[in-house]
């Protein structure tokens, strides 16, 4: 079992930026792809970025390239989503999950989920 615990959401204005982060326990953290995630009130939970268990291959949607991006701190257990340049439209749930095998782009292909941190951008 892994236990991932995200923090850093918060209320921010467009334009802000802001770094939320998910510690993971119970496993190798090394061992696992990470990904977050993101669920809007009313809409499907959607991808956001992933990133390979090593060497650290990303990729993110459409939608936030360029203004955010993954990383991942294995002494530490911890991947990081900073996201910058940040507009309404992100205003979400922000999910991280993990997977021993593959680090893809649908949540079917995560293992273990977090609770979740509430991001909100007014405008």
């Amino acid at each position: 079992q892994v236990q991932l615990v995200e923090s850093g959401g918060g209320l921010v204005q467009a334009g802000d930026s802001l770094r939320v982060s998910c510690v993971a326990s119970g496993r190798t953290f090394s061992n696992y792809a990470m990904g977050w995630f993101r669920q809007a009130p009313g809409n499907e939970r959607e991808f956001v970025a992933g990133i390979s268990r090593g060497p650290d291959n990303t990729r993110y949607a459409d939608s936030v390239k360029g203004r955010f991006t993954i990383s991942r701190d294995n002494a530490k257990s911890t991947v990081y989503l900073q996201m910058n340049s940040l507009k309404p439209e992100d205003t979400a749930v922000y999910y991280c999950a993990a997977d021993p095998t593959g680090w893809g782009s649908v949540p079917y292909e995560y293992t273990y989920w977090g609770q979740g941190t509430q991001v909100t951008v007014s405008s």
